[in-house]
């Protein structure tokens, strides 16, 4: 068979993406301190950029019709009617007056405090003597449980020798592994360890997995053969087929060798909420939070005829020019898109700002993007990292979107109202006999008229990071 070239003509569709609109879909998610970050670099990179004073604004009238009346700049009208396609992916937007509400017109701060919005992380230290001031150890022992305490590894071992804390505190060894022992099953399990297979077979031990020889054995000698998958000579040491010892394996694995790893440095961390909602008479008004993000515009240099020298520096000045432009429309139409998006968070969630996180409904994606006339792809991004102050305290904004369990009279509740309840009657419980899953979904089924499977209960419980009855027990 020959070979031979042909030359075709074909024509064909395809989806291609400008890097105007790229970069305009990069904002709507990034948070808002990578906003200000990002609007910082431009404005020292971008000599056609610059931060415009505060000019007030008419009811309804989009800070565009502003800038063009007030710009001459027609190489930036050209770009924007050449790159429809940014309306075409975020789709026309109504003006809202309530956008541009002067900030005079804000309520009192006081319906968001600075103080709920600092979040301190906890840290172990503090965790483990939180825990040791409310235990049944007398004073001598509580000296003795400090000085453990205070030489705890990050990861939540013993770093010093019972000789040595007992040489510390003046107390005898017995004395040390008393209250050592009793610090072992404080929250995190395994915790003061003084290697992994100690804090191994303490966690076997609350579980009262230590009851089985051949897991304890494994523990205790074979973890260096079950890291090195060396599982034969143990299959014929113990007598075990393979089933039997992947599920030790899977009980070995759910253990936690590094039981402290999880806290902080205590270290608190600061929220800056995106919008605020406030409650007026009847209504609620959405005020987006602008603080501190600049007020841009184009510089007088965009409106000169500047006198380039060769074809390089005319590249550069209309490549710079387009991203100032583009950067001024794209700031002004994520602000546009968030407003709109909690606008309509507000309408389908308005039980929960009247109520409480007991009463958040059903939501997905998809009901906002049909509500606005977005896709949901829009939704999620301009959702992400984005913090909302309502009346109940700071959420961030993919919070309100959750499942739903149907009720028995044919409404849904959702999954994040479960959740708050499972946690109020945890939260209201005898620690000398906390409540068991079962009784947690009868008394769900009480409250909301609806049957939940005890595994529904219990997964909700471990997605709120509270133990089993039976850990809250020790624990408390």
């Amino acid at each position: 068979m020959a070979l031979e070239l042909r030359q075709q003509l074909k024509l064909s569709q395809q989806l291609r993406m400008t890097p105007q609109l790229q970069q305009a879909i990069k904002l709507l998610q990034l948070s808002r301190v990578e906003l200000l970050e990002t609007v910082q670099q431009e404005l020292m990179e971008n000599p056609f950029l610059e931060e415009s004073e505060n000019i007030p604004l008419s009811d309804g009238q989009a800070p565009e019709e502003t800038r063009s009346s007030r710009e001459d700049d027609t190489a930036y009208d050209a770009d924007l009617s050449r790159n429809a396609d940014w309306e075409d992916y975020l789709g026309e937007f109504a003006s809202t007056p309530r956008l541009v509400q002067p900030r005079e017109h804000e309520l009192p701060e006081e319906l968001s405090p600075l103080e709920a919005r600092y979040a301190a992380k906890p840290s172990l230290e503090s965790h483990l003597m939180w825990q040791l001031r409310l235990s049944t150890l007398d004073d001598r022992q509580k000296e003795i449980g400090e000085a453990i305490i205070g030489n705890l590894s990050s990861s939540g071992y013993l770093q010093a020798s019972v000789q040595d804390v007992a040489e510390l505190t003046s107390a005898t060894p017995a004395e040390v592994e008393t209250v050592l022992d009793r610090i072992h099953f404080f929250d995190p399990v395994g915790v003061a360890a003084r290697d992994a297979r100690e804090c191994l077979l303490i966690q076997l031990r609350n579980l009262n997995y230590d009851r089985d020889p051949i897991l304890k054995e494994l523990v205790e000698y074979h973890l260096e053969d079950l890291e090195a998958h060396r599982y034969k000579p143990l299959l014929r040491k113990f007598r075990l087929d393979m089933d039997t010892l992947g599920e030790y394996l899977d009980i070995i694995q759910s253990l936690d060798p590094l039981p402290g790893a999880s806290f902080g440095g205590g270290e608190p961390t600061y929220v800056s909420p995106d919008v605020y909602v406030y409650k007026v008479g009847d209504d609620f008004v959405i005020l987006l939070n602008e603080d501190g993000l600049p007020q841009l515009q184009m510089s007088e240099l965009a409106k000169l005829d500047i006198d380039c020298e060769n074809s390089a520096e005319k590249e550069y000045c209309a490549d710079k020019i387009r991203s100032a432009s583009w950067l001024i429309k794209s700031l002004y139409q994520r602000q546009r898109t968030l407003y709109k998006v909690m606008e309509s968070i507000v309408r389908h969630q308005r039980p929960f700002f009247e109520y409480g996180v007991t009463h958040l409904a059903p939501l997905i994606l998809k009901d906002i993007a049909d509500d606005i006339g977005m896709h949901e792809s829009t939704v999620s991004r301009i959702t992400t990292s984005k913090y909302a102050a309502t009346p109940h305290g700071i959420f961030e904004l993919k919070f309100f979107f959750n499942s739903g369990l149907e009720l028995d009279d044919g409404s849904q509740v959702g999954s994040e109202s479960v959740k708050a309840l499972i946690k109020k009657f945890i939260s209201e419980e005898d620690p000398r006999a906390p409540l068991s899953d079962e009784r947690l979904g009868e008394m769900l089924k009480d409250h909301l008229k609806v049957t939940i499977a005890r595994r529904t209960v219990a997964k909700y419980r471990t997605a709120l990071d509270i133990p089993s009855s039976s850990k809250r027990r020790e624990h408390f």
